[in-house]
């Protein structure tokens, strides 16, 4: 006997299971309930909304083989063998993330074939590994920002055991799991949650569809959608944490914001698992209330990403200064980041035309709560043919990049295939089945970059599937010339932050950075970074006399007690007395 529940504020609800219909019967609540005798895990259903006969999938559906919009099957999350008993967690101080979508990390794009390159990032020296999205959306391949069913892995990954195995493997690898989620809105095919009950606002929608309802009327189980989610991927999947998307587009004017609601919720989690469970926001608020504790009047998450990191960073490596970029590319906007780790902190924009951000307190705020990146799937993915650092910048600069990113006061995040420049590009790709859908995209993405300046013919289709094909990695590069390089610095700078305290310190008020011409150094404690961004060799004062040089980027490194002689476009590390 199976019992199965439904929030419908409908006059009608029945279950089609067993090939039969079911009357239910509804709660006080505006829950719905029916016992079906015989079904249990695998058994496919759907529901019917008053007098309608379309089958519709559960919104909380755990399972969708057949697609999105096929029937519901249920699944037990107790049935799977799990082998990470010894498992204890992996916090976010110290750690190194790397960032990866299933689809297009390995050439089946399965979860079971991506657990065939976990060594590899054992060996690369990471700690957790952040998923973009895998609930189901409509499609075969999709970055994962379309789903519709918020508690059910995508089928072609491989579906709920695939991701569980995955997990498995990765904490028998003592690797941590991270997982993308979405929760700003559904997706443009087969959202059928809201043909059920109020998910949607009234009023109100952002950039790729309209608002959920988290302060309108019977909002409370819209939040309640979303909680139950979260913590299912955290205890279900046994995932170590959630990054969780654009969260400034969660609009919610209740007393308790949503987000805090989760901190709390997520908290108390951990402590019946027992393991640290991380929420990390994505942001452009530039707004460090988020991760302030709920005690400091805070929302009280774990961490967020900082975009202003990546924008100081590329901005000096590339020269590009438009759009966004436009405010950054000066060695005192690096300066300002590596210590305070926002640019704009309560400062004007002139991207938007107003003050933006808060300041941070250096003093409480420590580094770890802020991801930074050299290149991530959005900042790669939203350029006009997706192409990486390494399609433009010269070794020199990627591997001076490299060493600002890991020996800055931040959580640093790889993305996938960039520890050994990767020469596949990360293009914006779809499968949407539905031929008006389809089209509009494609033609959507054209005149966006078009209105940029770009050629419509230079854009990617994104429903070509060579450009999916294009977007993945090509594994038998990492042992050629010159990738094989780059892999090995990457695993090298990754092992020396390890081995470091004073490279991984997250206390922001103790980052001391000074610049001339063309050239920075960081001291952190008793370690200092100092780069050389100039075509030509430079001579670079040091805040002391170094016993050692723990890394170089290139050959011809020369110390000369409180100097060091830098060849062009290179990076050192050295350690003080």
């Amino acid at each position: 006997m199976t019992t199965f529940e439904v929030w419908a504020p409908a006059k009608r609800v029945r279950l089609r299971a067993l090939g039969a219909d079911h009357d239910m019967t509804r709660r006080d609540d505006g829950w719905w309930e029916a016992e079906v005798e015989g079904a249990g895990p695998g058994t496919d259903y759907a529901y019917l909304l008053d007098d309608h006969d379309t089958p519709l999938p559960d919104p909380r559906s755990p399972w969708q083989p057949q697609g999105v919009h096929g029937p519901s099957r249920l699944y037990d999350h107790g049935a799977f063998a799990w082998s990470d008993d010894a498992w204890t967690g992996r916090q976010l101080p110290g750690a190194v993330l790397y960032e990866m979508h299933v689809g297009t990390f390995t050439p089946e794009g399965t979860f079971d074939a991506a657990v065939e390159r976990l060594d590899h990032l054992v060996d690369l020296g990471i700690d957790l590994v952040e998923l973009l999205p895998v609930n189901a959306f409509n499609g075969e391949y999709n970055w994962g920002y379309d789903g519709v069913c918020w508690y059910a892995p995508h089928e072609a990954y491989g579906g709920p055991d695939g991701l569980k195995r995955f997990v498995d493997a990765c904490h028998n690898r003592g690797i941590g799991v991270v997982l993308d989620v979405v929760y700003n809105h559904f997706g443009p095919s087969g959202a059928y949650a809201p043909m059920f009950a109020p998910y949607l606002a009234e009023a109100g929608s952002n950039p790729w569809g309209a608002s959920i309802n988290l302060d309108g009327p019977q909002s409370g189980e819209v939040r309640r959608y979303i909680i139950d989610s979260v913590l299912m991927w955290l205890r279900d999947y046994h995932v170590d944490g959630l990054r969780l998307d654009a969260v400034h587009a969660l609009v919610d004017h209740t007393a308790t914001h949503l987000l805090e609601q989760l901190a709390a919720e997520v908290e108390v989690l951990s402590t019946h698992v027992g393991r640290p469970l991380t929420l990390v926001a994505e942001s452009d608020l530039n707004d460090p209330r988020l991760i302030t504790p709920r005690e400091g009047a805070g929302y009280g998450l774990h961490a967020q990403w900082d975009d202003d990191v990546h924008h100081a960073l590329h901005t000096l490596l590339t020269g590009e200064r438009q759009g966004y970029y436009a405010d950054f590319g000066s060695l005192e906007c690096l300066e300002a980041v590596l210590t305070g780790a926002f640019f704009h902190a309560g400062t004007w924009s002139s991207f938007r035309q107003r003050i933006h951000g808060r300041p941070v307190d250096r003093s409480r705020t420590p580094g770890h709560r802020f991801v930074a990146y050299l290149q991530n799937h959005d900042q790669i993915g939203n350029r006009a043919i997706g192409d990486r650092l390494s399609a433009s910048l010269s070794p020199g600069m990627l591997r001076v990049g490299a060493t600002l990113l890991l020996t800055s006061p931040f959580t640093p995040m790889l993305f996938m295939g960039e520890e050994w420049a990767s020469s596949a590009p990360w293009q914006f790709f779809t499968s949407h089945p539905e031929p008006e859908l389809a089209a509009a995209v494609k033609t959507g993405r054209r005149r966006e970059f078009a209105d940029h300046g770009w050629a419509e013919a230079e854009v990617p289709d994104p429903q070509d599937p060579a450009t999916f094909e294009r977007s993945k990695l090509d594994w038998q590069e990492l042992g050629k010339p010159g990738h094989a390089e780059t892999y090995d610095l990457y695993r090298r700078l990754i092992a020396l932050r390890k081995a470091h305290p004073d490279l991984s310190d997250p206390r922001l008020d103790t980052v001391r950075v000074r610049h001339g011409h063309q050239h920075l150094v960081m001291q952190r404690g008793r370690c200092a970074v100092a780069v050389n961004l100039a075509r030509e060799p430079q001579t670079v004062s040091l805040p002391g006399a170094p016993r050692a040089v723990l890394l170089a980027t290139e050959q011809g490194i020369g110390l000369q007690r409180d100097r060091v002689e830098m060849p062009p476009e290179s990076a050192v590390i050295v350690a003080f007395r």
